[in-house]
């Protein structure tokens, strides 16, 4: 379980450390920087499959990310006597990104390419990354380091193999990941590779829940929800089906879930609601209605992700259900560690109500906006978690 996740200079996200728990619920108002903070994550994700590069790139590029601010806000701008201005900059352009966990930690430091003559000369390039045990980096707990272009590993005896070479945009979690060299690295991106990130399914007239599809046992509902009823057969297969038949019911009382198959092998969704002749199909349901099962199929799957992360799950839902996708997030945090971001606080006391009847741990953080920085609310920088960032 990840115990803390660090970002600096990335959008309003200007030095930020979390502490994480099994379930941890982020709020605040509009552009406080909740979406910042998801959208950091998934960098992070990206960063296993060698992919942070390209996903900056839809962004923009690494300066359309950056921090837009001052490299320093003195005391005289926080007291009002001074305008907010530019300075002369005294340390490098970078955006780090990480975190820490009590087996295994991870940080990334991005930075500019020095002039030179290419067509990708926005590309951002890998300064430093650094894994280590424990959840605070020391010198002597860490396994492998990359600084610029080359990797060190450390061996079984506590020694350091001799610097491998390494391009600038490659991860060293995708290039040096080895049963053999490497094992801890293999294991951590491997562990970042099974992360999730729901972000507003669709539910428009032409979505993809709502069409049908050839069966085949689905343990992980697609980003998209192609694959909605293949999902919910499998949990009722394979997965917990009084969990699921509790789940509709919950939101749904006297209707009833079931996943009808046609001759050529598609599966498609039925929902029996008491009063009506005959079940609904998926494209007749309302956009709240599928969106709920759409979290149902997420929230349930029978292979628990390594970290579970959702984004605004309210969206489209009548109040009238967060009470019960309050109860499936907190159970979902029983067989994996949850991030949600929500502005709804019918949502957020939906899960707090659900976590104390149950016992889970519930760490809530409210981002607030200080001088264009996002900061948590009622946290002082000392009250933050031990982190420290490998140096340059």
């Amino acid at each position: 379980m990840l115990q803390t996740l660090a970002i600096e200079n990335y959008r309003s996200l200007r030095m930020l450390v979390l502490p994480l728990t099994s379930l941890t619920v982020v709020t605040g108002g509009n552009g406080t920087g909740k979406s910042s903070l998801y959208r950091a994550l998934r960098l992070l994700a990206d960063g296993a499959r060698n992919g942070v590069v390209a996903a900056l790139a839809r962004e923009g590029g690494l300066p359309s990310v950056l921090w837009a601010g001052p490299e320093h806000i003195g005391r005289g701008v926080r007291a009002g006597r001074h305008p907010v201005q530019g300075t002369v900059r005294s340390g490098s352009v970078a955006l780090r990104l990480g975190f820490g966990a009590e087996d295994i930690s991870y940080a990334i430091d991005l930075g500019l390419p020095p002039p030179s003559q290419t067509a990708f000369g926005r590309d951002p390039v890998i300064k430093r990354e650094s894994v280590w045990t424990g959840p605070v980096l020391r010198p002597a707990a860490v396994l492998c380091d990359r600084l610029g272009g080359f990797v060190r590993i450390r061996d079984d005896a506590d020694g350091w193999s001799a610097p491998t070479p390494i391009r600038e945009y490659d991860s060293m979690l995708s290039e040096f990941a080895d049963p053999q060299r490497a094992p801890e690295l293999l294991g951590l991106r491997d562990r970042i590779r099974s992360w999730r990130f729901y972000d507003q399914f669709r539910t428009d007239a032409a979505a993809p829940a709502r069409g049908g599809q050839i069966g085949t046992r689905t343990p992980v509902l697609s980003h998209d929800g192609a694959d909605l009823a293949a999902a919910l057969q499998t949990i009722r297969e394979v997965g917990d089906a009084a969990e699921l038949d509790a789940a509709i019911a919950a939101a749904f009382p006297g209707s009833s879930l079931t996943i009808a198959q046609s001759d050529d092998g598609r599966l498609s969704v039925q929902l029996s609601q008491h009063g009506l002749l005959r079940p609904l199909a998926a494209p007749e349901l309302s956009d709240g209605t599928l969106r709920y099962l759409l979290w149902v199929a997420a929230l349930l799957s029978p292979r628990p992700a390594g970290l579970l992360v959702l984004n605004e799950p309210e969206n489209s839902l009548h109040p009238d259900l967060l009470p019960a996708l309050g109860e499936l997030i907190v159970q979902a945090a029983g067989r994996t560690q949850v991030i949600a971001v929500s502005h709804s606080s019918a949502l957020i006391d939906a899960i707090g109500r659900a976590a104390a009847a149950t016992g889970t741990e519930l760490t809530a953080v409210e981002l607030i906006k200080e001088f264009g920085q996002t900061a948590v609310a009622g946290r002082r920088p000392i009250d933050q978690p031990a982190w420290h960032w490998p140096k340059r």
